[in-house]
């Protein structure tokens, strides 16, 4: 059985996904205001991370595989926080979501997901096969590394 993206580690996924976004597929590539944006109003600065644009697009891949179809304001939900207010009480904001609508246009540019019965977006088959690759390779690099977890049963 081979290891899906629910089977390895998401930091390492993510990572190696976003590289893969950034060197191999054109239509992924931040936006001119990418450098100097917030990603939501829960947040002080922007992202410190020049690659950050491909890991937030990596990330969305992985979250629309896992729980898809997820709309807009569902992933605005996942990916805000808790707003300081100063003196005042903490409250949960939304992040932005000209950030997650414009990565999402661009990963369906690339036919990676596609727009889902006014449900949202969902993965394609070219989007499944990709990330089920990509979990291999890191199931295989985890492997070399620590070579105890070979005893683990895949899930399927």
């Amino acid at each position: 059985m081979l290891p899906t993206p629910y089977d390895v580690p998401a930091q390492e996924f993510i990572q190696k996904l976003a590289d893969y976004l950034k060197e191999n597929i054109d239509e992924v590539k931040p936006p001119p205001w990418a450098g100097i944006v917030k990603t939501g109003a829960h947040v002080q600065r922007p992202p410190e991370n020049p690659d950050w644009w491909y890991i937030r697009c990596a990330s969305l891949l992985r979250k629309i595989y896992i729980h898809g179809p997820l709309g807009i304001e569902k992933l605005r939900a996942e990916y805000g926080g808790r707003k300081d207010f100063g003196v005042r009480p903490e409250h949960a904001v939304k992040a932005g979501g000209a950030i997650i609508r414009k990565a999402l246009q661009q990963l369906e540019k690339a036919g990676l997901i596609e727009k889902y019965q006014n449900k949202g977006r969902r993965i394609t088959k070219e989007g499944r096969k990709l990330l089920e690759e990509i979990a291999e390779e890191v199931m295989r690099d985890l492997l070399k590394k620590m070579p105890e977890l070979e005893k683990y049963p895949k899930s399927g």
